[in-house]
């Protein structure tokens, strides 16, 4: 947590400053630093807030890109410098080379004065006016060819490690791995989904233009309730969010409870519910006609959950506490679908959380199978004789997903991929999502920021035998 003698913020690239000095300083995730620095920086004016709030994540989206051209101008290159130092040279590099409007000589200005507050500070400043000005002046060196080099591409121009970004290609050939580490750099849509227990997606559309006409509001080419908005101002100062007529969820997450469905009258688990987003979606899919189970590890997510379902009029959902690592609290009680978006990589929400291109390391991927086959284990006997489980993650390296999948089939032959074909009755999930583009010959399905603007998530629907198997 910010200390309550935090120093006050009179402008957006202190702002910026200070969110990335927690990022880097406490690993904190930038969303939430922001949203506190925000709060605390009531006084900004709005051009100020979007200034800081694009400041922090350009930087962490090119953090990679700029320590590269930083180091071009620099004769001791940046590891021995003061973190502090480095984030004001990153800020006022970002606006050198990426933010036309901002004039350099302001950015350079600027970054000198705040040199000029830390410690040896008149040197420190001297140093970010002779590093910053030659910027300006050569600007960044080549980058690499994409075509003739997707690798270093990846690395140099994306930011991505080297490992990932080979994983990248190896998954998707190289001209979609560059298309895919591209929409890292840009900033994500914020993503909607029509809440059908009080309006379909064309009434939340023009309830919108009404309210915020200068808003970019498209209709998800995926998500039959999604909606993506860009060039928004406060979404949630508006009286369609104040009366429930949206939730905020990606649309890869959308179909991800779309593959789960969900029927009147049915019993629904599911099983990572965090903020309760699929849990919702889970419940106007049913009409409000289910009963489901929202659970989680954390106490705090689910009161955020609770609260979701008030304001969107969601009957039927109860919340239950619970570690998936250990024992369900509740063995007798069966369900009809469970759901597990089980904890991961990440690596699927880079352009929402581009913190994580540092954090994360090939080491952690198998750690996290394991986790997550025991997770799998834990909820496999909540299914009941003809259910369905649905498993998800928002990654796309083939450990945390498919290798999790085969793993749990070989020691569980009771279950068996459900493919398209095998879809029926009041199980089978909507029409209108293009199920087929959007699903593998092996019944994997995949959604990617390239092709469909929305997160890289993986899932896979598993249907349990009707009777057990002798």
């Amino acid at each position: 947590m910010t200390s309550p003698s935090a120093p006050a913020i009179a402008t957006s690239r202190q702002l910026a400053r200070a969110v990335l000095e927690q990022v880097e300083r406490e690993r904190a995730f930038a969303n939430r630093a922001l949203s506190a620095a925000l709060d605390r920086a009531r006084a900004l004016s709005p051009e100020e807030r979007g200034l800081g709030t694009e400041l922090v994540y350009g930087v962490l989206r090119r953090q990679v890109r700029l320590d590269r051209a930083l180091e071009a101008v620099s004769d001791r290159g940046l590891t021995g410098l003061d973190p502090r130092v480095r984030i004001v040279l990153r800020v006022a590099a970002y606006q050198i080379l990426f933010l036309d409007r901002i004039p350099a000589y302001a950015a350079v200005n600027e970054a000198v004065e705040a040199c000029k507050g830390l410690r040896s500070g008149q040197r420190l400043a001297g140093l970010a006016n002779a590093l910053l000005r030659r910027l300006a002046d050569r600007g960044e060196p080549p980058l690499p060819d994409p075509t003739r080099d997707p690798l270093g591409h990846l690395v140099e121009a994306d930011g991505l490690p080297e490992w990932l970004a080979r994983l990248a290609i190896d998954e998707l050939g190289g001209a979609e791995a560059i298309a895919f580490g591209a929409t890292i750099g840009v900033p994500a849509p914020l993503a909607l989904r029509a809440n059908r227990l009080r309006i379909d997606r064309a009434g939340l559309l023009a309830r919108l233009a009404e309210e915020r006409p200068g808003a970019e509001l498209t209709p998800s080419e995926i998500a039959p309730d999604g909606v993506l908005v860009r060039r928004i101002d406060s979404p949630f100062l508006t009286h369609a969010f104040s009366d429930g007529l949206f939730a905020v969820a990606d649309v890869g997450a959308q179909i991800v409870a779309e593959l789960c469905g969900a029927a009147p009258g049915e019993r629904i688990l599911d099983a990572c519910a965090g903020l309760g987003g699929k849990s919702v979606h889970l419940a106007a899919l049913a009409g409000n006609e289910a009963e489901i189970d929202a659970a989680d590890i954390a106490p705090a997510k689910l009161r955020q959950a609770r609260e979701l379902s008030r304001r969107l009029g969601v009957q039927g959902l109860t919340t239950v506490t619970a570690d998936l690592t250990k024992p369900w609290p509740d063995p007798a009680r069966r369900y009809h679908r469970v759901l597990l978006d089980a904890p991961c990589s990440g690596l699927g929400v880079l352009r929402r959380h581009p913190e994580a291109l540092t954090r994360r390391a090939p080491a952690d991927l198998a750690a996290l199978a394991v986790a997550q086959s025991r997770m799998l284990e834990t909820v496999a006997p909540l299914v009941l004789p003809g259910g369905s489980l649905i498993y998800s993650v928002c990654t796309f390296e083939r450990q945390e997903c498919e290798a999790v999948i085969e793993t749990f089939l070989r020691s569980h032959p009771m279950f068996r991929i459900e493919q398209d074909a095998g879809w029926a009755g009041a199980s089978q999930p909507r029409s209108d999502v293009p199920w087929a583009a959007l699903t593998d010959t092996h019944g994997y399905l995949r959604t990617w920021p390239h092709r469909h603007d929305a997160d890289a998530f993986f899932a896979v629907r598993l249907r349990a035998a009707a009777a057990p198997l002798r």
